[in-house]
C-alpha cells in the first residue's frame, strides 16, 4: 500500500509575514499559528501552537536586512518542529542568506554560504525551497534536496506586455550571463555583459560593455540589488556606450540597503522591476518601482512537493 498522505502545515517567521499569508491563501490553507517571543536579553523563543506530529511542515522565512536575527529565529523554529516529531520540515527561504560568500576569493576568507547550509540542516530542515540563488552551485552545500526556483519567466511575462523594440538584456557582471540569457531568448532580445571590477565590498566599477547596445533599449538583470552601486555603475556604462536612456532594471531580491533608495531616486531608470521575495519598507518612495509577486510560484512548488509531483515544469 502507498504511504498515507500527511497533513500540510504552513508556518511563518517574522521576517516577511505578508508573503507567507499570500502563499497560504494561494494554497487555500490556513496559516498555522507560531508563538514567537523575545526574552529580555534578546534570546528567541518559538514553538508551534498546535501539534505537528506526523505533519509535513513548511516554514516561510526570508533573509531581510535583519538577516542574522531572521536566521537565528529560523533555527529555533526548525528545532521546535524537529523535537515535535514533524514528518518532514521544508524551509521556504525566498532569499538565501550569505549567498555571495560562496567561495574563497582571497586568502583566509570563509565560505559563509556553506556554513549557512550546514546550520539550516543541523537545525532540522529536510528540504529547502529558494529563489534565484546567487550561484547555482550553492545547492551542492546541502546534503538534503534543494529546489532553486528560477524567476526569469515572471520577468519575461512582464516585459512581453510592454512590446519593447531593439531590446538588449544586460548582465551587470560576467557571472550573471546565464541568467540574462534565460530572459533574453524568450523576449527575442540580444545579450550584453558589463565588464565590472569590485575593488571592495559594496563598491563596483564598470569598465566596458561586451555586446552592442548603441541605440538599444536595455534591461539590466541581476539576482539581487543591495546598495545599488553595481546597477547604477552599469547604467552609466550603458549610457556612455550609446544605449537609450530608458533603461529598465529587473532583479529577484530587492535588499535595498541604504543608500540604495536615495541613489535610485536620482538614477533615472525607466522602471525598477523586482519581486516581493523580501519586504521593501521604502517601496512607496520610488514611483518607478514595480513589484511582481512570487507567492503563486512558491505555492505551486509547495503543492507539487507535497503531492510528490515534479516541480521542474513550473518555472520553465
Amino acid at each position: 500500500m502507498p504511504p498515507k498522505k500527511s497533513k500540510l502545515k504552513i508556518y511563518s517567521g517574522s521576517s516577511h509575514p505578508a508573503l507567507a499569508k499570500e502563499i497560504a491563501k494561494a494554497l487555500k490553507v490556513k496559516l498555522s499559528e507560531m508563538d514567537i517571543q523575545r526574552f529580555a536579553n534578546g534570546e528567541i523563543y518559538a514553538k508551534p501552537m498546535d501539534t505537528v506530529r506526523g505533519c509535513d511542515v513548511y516554514v516561510i522565512q526570508s533573509a531581510s536586512r535583519n538577516v542574522n536575527e531572521d536566521m537565528m529565529e529560523l533555527f529555533v523554529m526548525l528545532d521546535s518542529f524537529k523535537r515535535s516529531f514533524a514528518r518532514s520540515i521544508h524551509v521556504v527561504l525566498p532569499s538565501y542568506p550569505y549567498a555571495r560568500q560562496d567561495r574563497v576569493a582571497t586568502p583566509r576568507e570563509p565560505i559563509s554560504a556553506k556554513l549557512m547550509a550546514d546550520l539550516i540542516s543541523a537545525a532540522g530542515a529536510t528540504h529547502v525551497i529558494t529563489l534565484s540563488l546567487h550561484s547555482g552551485q550553492t545547492q551542492g552545500f546541502f546534503d538534503s534536496p534543494v529546489d532553486n526556483i528560477h524567476t526569469h519567466h515572471l520577468f519575461v511575462n512582464y516585459f512581453k506586455k510592454k512590446k519593447l523594440k531593439d531590446l538588449v538584456v544586460v548582465s551587470p557582471d560576467a557571472g550573471g550571463g546565464k541568467s540574462a540569457k534565460r530572459l533574453a531568448e524568450p523576449l527575442g532580445a540580444r545579450l550584453a555583459i558589463v565588464n565590472k571590477m569590485r575593488p571592495k565590498h559594496n563598491k563596483a566599477v564598470a569598465h566596458s560593455i561586451v555586446g552592442d547596445v548603441k541605440g538599444k533599449t536595455c534591461i539590466l538583470l541581476d539576482d539581487m540589488i543591495d546598495t545599488g552601486g553595481s546597477i547604477i555603475a552599469a547604467r552609466e556604462a550603458l549610457i556612455k556606450a550609446g544605449a537609450k536612456k530608458d533603461i529598465y532594471v529587473a532583479a529577484t531580491h530587492a535588499v535595498f540597503s541604504p543608500p540604495c533608495v536615495d541613489r535610485f531616486k536620482e538614477a533615472g531608470f525607466k522602471e525598477i522591476v523586482v519581486t516581493n521575495s523580501l519586504p521593501i519598507p521604502e517601496a512607496k518612495k520610488l514611483k518607478n518601482l514595480k513589484q511582481i509577486s512570487v507567492a503563486p510560484l512558491i505555492a505551486s512548488v509547495v503543492k507539487n512537493v507535497h503531492e510528490a509531483r515534479s516541480v521542474t515544469g513550473i518555472w520553465k
